[in-house]
């Protein structure tokens, strides 16, 4: 949520709380016994059939290295090159709560073939992922609906709604979670992560982290800075240690706002089978219509959850598909449903099951990791006028409103390290808007570069970029080379 910064001294304090405890405990890791190198198995349904699994055990408690232990599940595809091999390249999952232990699958045939030449991709399930020790809320079905998750205020701006919901959402999971969900935290997944890279025995690891794995990785740099090789950090996060997941809530209200007109163009291009208007600049007043519209006179709408098409459920569509050009048709198709031209699509959602662990894991580590104060009804007010298309969302009550205290305050990134750190960052990035992104690089000082794409979506690398920053990010695995400044890729002819 948009709140204002701490009081200097407060933020001071913080600041040398967090470099007492990462000195305190940091060696605490590196000091225990080295564990015996993985055993390689073949994976189960979804893999490539060139990657291959195994699982490494992390202490619960980094402070207790022989207490309670976690299971991660750790994925490899082995260099195509064994002679050119560099390392190991860690693949860190967005979210919190993505999975990440078949991306090394998904990644493959998209990384060129240097690239795949020189590293082992190692794809993992973070702790409370998937297939590593998983937790789960038991939330009821309803809570389960993103419409709901992320908090939409009413129709008429209220948020009385949203503040049981997260009330209930936070009491439900502290009392079904147990201690695995109470040790989720972005400190403890950079612990995770040197264990991962011990086990593998290299005494350096690369990375590439996209999305929430950008702040995961430049934590681990920090924490860990003399086992980074070369690192990439995709679509960036703003690191402020006051806000941390705060802020990226509230990064959604200009993201969305930076990157609609890509869409607005889409839709309103000659020759497209869904369009919308005639002109561009006529696409955003008909989607603010058509959402109050439907706040006001919601359509039934079979299989959603809920099962009706309102303005909340609209503006939630419109956020997730702004992520990818490929996705805009989903939308603009859904608009056309609802001004009466089109029948309403059958709904697509992961089960309940799926949805239980990324809401588990993705509530954990927002909340472990920083204090939420809980809003007031004027900022979200004026969120609303400010930023009409996200409608006050990006700074409304979440269930971390009511946890407890994090049992540590973030790590602050710092630039402290080898420069070895290469970002990669669209301009018009729905989720981890660029100001953010440009936070991250002048908290990582000289140690890193930044590559801006005149791109919209979230992702770059080999995704919703161009071929100028693939280029540059392709130039810098293999080599090492980075620009001697910051750079800008211009758009795509």
């Amino acid at each position: 949520m948009r709140i204002a910064h701490r009081a200097a001294a407060l933020l001071a304090a913080a600041t040398a709380v967090t470099a007492a405890i990462t000195a305190a405990i940091t060696p605490v890791a590196e000091a225990a016994p080295r564990p015996a190198p993985p055993v390689w198995t073949a994976c189960a349904g979804g893999a490539a059939p060139e990657q291959q699994c195994t699982t490494i055990a992390v202490p619960l408690d980094h402070r207790d290295p022989d207490g309670p232990q976690l299971t991660l599940a750790v994925s490899r595809i082995p260099s195509s090159r064994p002679e050119l091999r560099r390392g190991s390249l860690l693949l860190i999952p967005g979210g919190p709560g993505g999975t990440g232990l078949n991306t090394p699958s998904a990644v493959a045939g998209k990384l060129p073939k240097e690239v795949r030449e020189r590293y082992d991709l190692i794809g993992f399930d973070p702790r409370g992922v998937g297939r590593s020790t998983p937790v789960d809320c038991r939330l009821a079905h309803e809570d389960l609906s993103m419409a709901r998750l992320r908090p939409w205020p009413a129709a008429d701006g209220s948020t009385t709604t949203n503040t049981a919901t997260a009330r209930r959402v936070a009491e439900t999971c502290l009392r079904n979670g147990g201690p695995v969900l109470r040790s989720l935290s972005t400190a403890n997944e950079a612990r995770d992560i040197d264990r991962i890279r011990q086990a593998l025995g290299e005494r350096r690891i690369s990375a590439w982290g996209t999305s929430y794995g950008t702040y995961a990785g430049a934590v681990y740099a920090t924490m860990f800075p003399e086992h980074t090789d070369r690192f990439v950090l995709d679509s960036n996060d703003d690191p402020d240690p006051a806000k941390v997941g705060r802020g990226w809530l509230a990064a959604f209200g200009t993201g969305a706002e930076d990157r609609f007109p890509d869409f607005a163009a889409w839709a309103a291009a000659p020759g497209n089978p869904d369009r919308l208007a005639g002109t561009a600049a006529e696409v955003r007043p008909l989607f603010l219509d058509l959402a109050a519209r439907l706040d006001r006179e919601p359509l039934p709408w079979p299989g959603a959850n809920p099962a009706v098409l309102d303005g909340n459920a609209l503006r939630e569509t419109m956020l997730e598909s702004l992520y990818d050009d490929e996705k805009f048709p989903a939308l603009a198709q859904l608009m056309l449903a609802g001004l009466g031209s089109r029948p309403l699509p059958a709904v697509q959602s992961p089960p309940d099951a799926v949805l239980q662990n990324t809401v588990a894991v993705s509530v954990g580590v927002l909340c472990n990791d920083v204090a939420w104060p809980r809003p007031s009804a004027a900022a979200v007010a004026a969120e609303r006028a400010a930023h009409p298309l996200t409608a006050g969302m990006p700074v409304n009550v979440m269930p971390c409103a009511y946890w407890p205290a994090p049992a540590e305050p973030p790590v602050r990134v710092t630039g402290g390290g080898p420069p070895n750190v290469l970002l990669i960052q669209n301009l018009r990035d729905p989720a981890t808007p660029y100001q953010g992104a440009l936070k991250l690089r002048h908290a990582l000082g000289d140690r890193a570069r930044m590559v801006t794409v005149d791109s919209g979506g979230h992702d770059a690398y080999l995704a919703n970029g161009n071929a100028c920053g693939d280029a540059l990010v392709t130039t810098f695995l293999t080599t090492g080379h980075r620009p001697t400044t910051d750079t800008h890729c211009p758009p795509t002819p």
